[in-house]
């Protein structure tokens, strides 16, 4: 929201109290407070007939500092308010004439008590943003709506990121951005998870904590600064510093919640029926033999919308006339090996008959004068379910109870934007709080019914809208993207951005939702969805089978969707890193090379975990432009070596497409290209990628379980590579030297030349070699 004129005056309509001078300062049991006046109040004259603002400063982790700015105290409060994780944190505070500072690890805030107001902030010794005089404000319009705002600096060639799944431009300078859940598909600056948190290319991060609209000005309004604003009495931030991107995502998370790590089996493919098909038992079963027949490897099957009757949802019924027995269908593809996932929302339709029961006891949303509150989109005479309600809870999750005893094994919780804010809440909630908050209790009711029921480590979502908080309940995917290679790249943009709010796991439909994509771009879409974190072909009018674009689309399904069952042992060890230290699967390369100023505005590569780079190909003609960072990459596919530090051009073909490894990489590939969960210890081979005088590389390998079954480190001094490994896998490991034609020799093993380098076999499972180079 703009409140001024350019950069003198003021908009009219609207009047400011703004921080301008320091006027007394109190050390509290939390933290410090402080009051700020409008004015010079040296003269206790002047300090009759004033406003104050009150600043509060306190730590709710180490390296993170809360500030609370507010006008009136007395504002009745009303929730909700996001779940914080935090931990009490002794900050020093240290005085002198000139200024006050309060510190929290390595972070720490500078106050001005001579001259102009202002804070300065700084993480290790180095300045990072600051806060000048006037730039904490509360203002009121003409129509005696109140706000506080803040104004954070920005310095020369700083770049801001995240703030949720945003489909606009990666970096969000010049954009003005309203954290408001809406369904507005990817090609518009709508989003399906807003998040009031961003990350800057200097070293630290914001989390606006309220769970309302916050409305942000980056470097748009004042192109030096990132404003953001909340309607009320009161603003809270958290300035969090790090020494790295990675560090201050991972406190950011420590804050709001860590992504929770989503079962082995969810990685493979997901099949969609698609939105509005005609589908039925028959339809299901030819896709699942057709996919079998053609040796593409599927995990999960997805029934959509059309599961239930039309105009009936959600009644958590299956629809008699296609499946007049649901339960043994389900068995029936379970004895395939597949996992069952279906299609809820939060409303329920006039037509439901769970509608009468929900509006007798209370369970949906209501109207100031007691009437349920329903509209016609979507579904006619649609409510919404009022998760605040313990009884409405307890009667959604006993529904998804009995599927999940049925067979079903995950949900999709689609919706969840569409929150009216003209409602009374169960438990007296804001309602205008609650329109982003509501999907946090959508989805963790969700969540919670499937770990209850199917245990620990087994629960996923494939969930579309979010706030702060919802990385917790995996997967997320991008909604509703059209068939082009434009939207094929916004959603590229939409995950990264996701990725650094704090969100490990994504997804998208592979192929484009709306229309039908032309085979070439279904094939070079596949090649994209089968190398982020979760894939799933799904669309909106057609199905989305391979075999409906041409032959070549199967194989190109089938090649990848093996290549990433093999890489299992890889992946699910960066799912867990994602799950430990919040960080995403799928990584902006920002992240991951944050001292390249190159890197810093890439949005069309990423890192899948920290050693593989994708390039997705967005044309007909197979080429790509990309960048890759200093160092000797090494292609994953062709075993190509290159050197870094450039950019590339290069073509390939349906197979392939830029995937490099990083330098100094021990890659894990898997014994099984079939399925996605399989004991990734068992006969794996493990690739020494580009491995330098002096560096290391390490590799641990989980089981399905998370258990540590192999590790091993390669270390190469004086022309000779030490590799030392601990496994309790039942199967002997390998070990293969890519891009190296010959060896001297092994000290405890025998080597032999293969296509891609030098394999070296040994004996035992655990052990310490060394290969003379």
């Amino acid at each position: 929201m703009k409140f001024t004129d350019g950069n003198w005056l003021v908009r009219e309509g609207f009047d400011f109290i703004s921080c301008v001078q320091f006027f007394r300062a109190y050390k509290t049991g939390e933290g410090l407070k402080i009051l700020v006046a409008p004015k010079d109040l040296s003269d206790r004259a002047f300090q009759l007939d004033t406003a104050l603002l009150t600043i509060e400063f306190t730590s709710p982790r180490e390296d993170a500092i809360r500030v609370k700015a507010y006008h009136h105290k007395g504002t009745k409060k009303r929730g909700p308010e996001f779940q914080l994780n935090e931990e009490k944190i002794s900050a020093d505070v240290t005085e002198t004439d000139e200024e006050i500072i309060f510190t929290s690890g390595k972070t720490s805030a500078k106050i001005s008590k001579k001259g102009p107001w202002g804070i300065e902030y700084f993480y290790d010794g180095k300045k990072i943003t600051g806060s000048n005089t006037k730039a904490i404000s509360h203002i009121t319009d003409a129509d005696k709506n109140t706000y506080m705002r803040e104004e954070l600096n920005l310095g020369v060639g700083e770049y801001v990121y995240g703030l949720g799944e945003r489909f606009t431009s990666f970096i969000k300078n010049g954009q003005t951005v309203d954290i408001w859940n809406r369904d507005g598909g990817t090609s518009s600056e709508q989003a399906y998870k807003n998040i009031p948190f961003y990350l800057s290319n200097k070293g630290y991060g914001v989390f606006v904590n309220h769970p309302e609209n916050v409305s942000f000005e980056v470097a748009s309004e004042k192109v030096s600064k990132v404003q953001f604003s909340v309607k009320g009495e009161s603003l809270e931030y958290v300035i969090i510093g790090g020494a790295s991107l990675k560090e201050v995502v991972g406190t950011y998370t420590d804050l709001t919640g860590k992504p929770a790590l989503p079962p082995a089996w969810s990685f493979g493919l997901w099949l969609s029926t698609s939105f509005t098909t005609n589908y039925d038992e028959q339809t299901v079963s030819g896709f699942v033999e057709g996919m079998r027949e053609r040796d593409i490897p599927l995990s999960v099957f997805h029934y959509d919308c059309f599961w239930m009757d039309a105009l009936k949802w959600t009644d958590f019924e299956w629809d008699q006339k296609m499946f007049p027995d649901p339960a043994g269908m389900l068995q029936r593809l379970k004895e395939n090996g597949l996992k069952i996932c279906v299609w809820i929302n939060p409303y329920i339709a006039q037509e439901s008959g769970l509608f009468d029961e929900a509006a007798e006891k209370g369970y949906l949303l209501k109207k100031a004068n007691g009437d349920v509150w329903q509209w016609d989109k979507w579904q006619p005479g649609m409510g919404v379910v009022d998760f605040t309600n313990p009884a409405a809870c307890e009667w959604y999750a006993g529904h998804l109870e009995r599927l999940v005893d049925m067979g079903v094994d995950a949900f999709k919780t689609d919706f969840g934007e569409r929150i009216p804010t003209d409602v009374v809440y169960h438990d007296g909630s804001d309602p205008y709080k609650m329109h982003n908050y509501y999907t946090f209790l959508y989805n963790k009711l969700v969540y919670d019914v499937l770990k209850e029921k199917l245990g620990e480590g087994e629960a996923t979502l494939f969930a579309r809208s979010a706030t702060a908080g919802g990385q917790q309940f995996p997967v997320h995917w991008g909604g509703d993207c059209d068939a082009t290679y434009e939207s094929m790249a916004e959603s590229i943009r939409g995950g990264l951005s996701l990725g650094l709010s704090g969100f490990g796991f994504w997804s998208h439909d592979i192929g484009g939702f709306e229309s039908t994509a032309p085979a070439d771009l279904f094939k070079r879409w596949v090649a994209f969805g089968l190398l982020s974190s979760h894939s799933r072909l799904h669309g909106s009018k057609s199905y989305r089978v391979p075999w409906a674009y041409d032959e070549e689309a199967v194989d190109v399904t089938r090649f990848f969707t093996r290549l990433k069952c093999r890489l299992m042992p890889y992946l699910f060890e960066s799912a867990n890193q994602s799950a430990a230290e919040g960080l995403p699967m799928m990584r902006a390369m920002v992240l991951e090379f944050p001292d390249d100023p190159a890197a810093e505005t890439l949005d069309r590569q990423y890192m899948l975990g920290d050693s593989l780079l994708v390039a997705p190909i967005f044309n007909e003609e197979g080429k790509s432009s990309f960048y890759l960072p200093q160092g000797k990459w090494t292609h994953l596919l062709s075993n190509d070596q290159v050197e870094g530090g450039t950019w590339r051009e290069e073509h390939h073909d349906y197979l392939s497409l830029p995937l490099y490894v990083r330098p100094n990489t021990l890659l894990a590939l898997g014994e099984v290209e079939t399925k996605p969960d399989y004991n990734y210890g068992d006969g794996v081979e493990l690739h020494l990628f580009g491995l330098e005088e002096g560096k290391t590389a390490t590799v641990k390998i989980r089981n399905i379980n998370s258990e540590v079954e192999l590790q091993a480190t390669a270390v190469r001094t004086d022309g000779k590579i030490q590799v030392s490994a601990q496994s309790s896998a039942e199967k002997p490991w390998t070990l293969v030297l890519r891009g190296i034609s010959e060896i001297s020799g092994v000290d405890n093993g025998t080597s032999e030349l293969s296509p891609l380098g030098v394999k070296v076999t040994t004996e035992r499972g655990s052990q310490t070699f060394s290969i003379l180079l």
